[in-house]
């Protein structure tokens, strides 16, 4: 097997994924919400809610409740229906934005942002999807909750786990970037010494037949 040929099966896997990388698309991801705010500053209250099958049309509405440290009974803060949003408590008015699923009736992300976070602001807050998936004869009604237990905080703190993740993907990268360089320096090496190796191989052909030549040449005088 040639050095070019070697090349190339190491090449066809990173081939292979970019192809796969530029043919997919956006994929839904369920993540977990943050759960620790600052106060005074912007948080924002994640809520995802995956469709399962991509290729039923949906429409949906997302509901936000919010049960302070101190009350008992979950209040409707919050709800965005058809590209709209209502704030329905006054704790919250002119502090909640839509932070979701943009320019669509088939939400899939309903987080919301709140502003100028307060202390008061801590509690338990209840996201309800409610789904209509509409198949051809029929329509079927689905919901989902989803609860957020926020800290309110007066400075953010960050705790093992996520120092250890960040260092980790750290050492990833570098540790990908070194077999990188690794493997691009093996296969020039092996370029390089077979290329040599073609060059000494061709020279001695072309000294072979440059003294069949001669040997011919020297031969048909002597004929002559």
């Amino acid at each position: 097997m040639s050095a070019v040929q070697e090349l190339l099966l190491l090449l066809l896997p990173v081939a292979l994924l970019a192809l796969q990388a530029t043919l997919c698309r956006g994929a839904c991801v369920e993540v977990d919400s943050n759960t620790e705010a600052v106060a005074e500053e912007g948080f924002k209250l994640g809520c995802i809610s995956c469709k399962r099958r991509g290729e039923v049309e949906a429409t949906a509405f997302v509901k936000w409740s919010f049960r302070a440290s101190t009350e008992t009974e979950f209040t409707d803060v919050y709800t965005y229906e058809n590209r709209r949003s209502n704030i329905t408590d006054q704790r919250f008015f002119d502090r909640v934005h839509w932070n979701g699923s943009k320019n669509t009736e088939d939400l899939q992300d309903g987080s919301i942002f709140i502003l100028n976070v307060t202390f008061n602001d801590s509690g338990t807050y209840l996201c309800t999807f409610n789904r209509t998936l509409k198949y051809l004869n029929f329509e079927f009604q689905t919901s989902k909750n989803k609860t957020v237990v926020m800290r309110v905080v007066s400075r953010l703190t960050r705790d093992l786990a996520s120092s250890l993740s960040e260092v980790m993907m750290y050492v990833s990268i570098i540790g990908l970037q070194v077999w990188l360089v690794i493997e691009m320096i093996y296969c020039y090496k092996k370029i390089s010494a077979v290329g040599g190796e073609a060059r000494r191989e061709s020279a001695a052909e072309y000294l072979a037949i440059a003294s069949e030549s001669k040997d011919t040449c020297a031969g048909v005088q002597v004929a002559e």
